[in-house]
């Protein structure tokens, strides 16, 4: 079993930048597709990005094309999100998986880490 921990989240205002880490354990993240949903308050639980396991090819959902970026490396997963608005409050999660491409349905996921944006 892989067991995924994020970290990075916080308060931070309109147009700041932020870098969410996933850390796993029990495999390499070169090993792993992985990607991000997030749950705002009110909100359904919505897909936000992920990467291939061996390519390192992305996929982000519309709202967050051209602000978030992610990227991985053997032990973590992250995702840059620069220009954040408020809309982007959610708490985070970090996701993977053995295949290929991240399914609907990661594997594994983590805990959770809150974003707050301030307006």
């Amino acid at each position: 079993q892989v067991h995924l921990v994020e970290s990075g989240g916080g308060l931070v205002q309109a147009e700041d930048s932020l870098r969410l880490s996933c850390a796993a354990s029990g495999r390499t993240f070169s090993t792993l597709s992985g990607g991000w949903f997030r749950q705002g308050p009110g909100k359904e639980r919505e897909f936000v990005a992920s990467i291939t396991r061996d390519s390192g090819l992305t996929l982000y959902s519309n709202s967050v094309k051209g602000r978030f970026t992610i990227s991985k490396d053997n032990a973590k997963v992250y995702l840059q999100m620069n220009f954040v608005k408020p809309e982007d409050t959610a708490v985070y999660y970090c996701v993977a998986d053995t295949l290929q491409v991240l399914n609907i349905k990661p594997n594994y996921w983590g805990q959770g880490t809150q974003v707050t944006v301030s307006s």
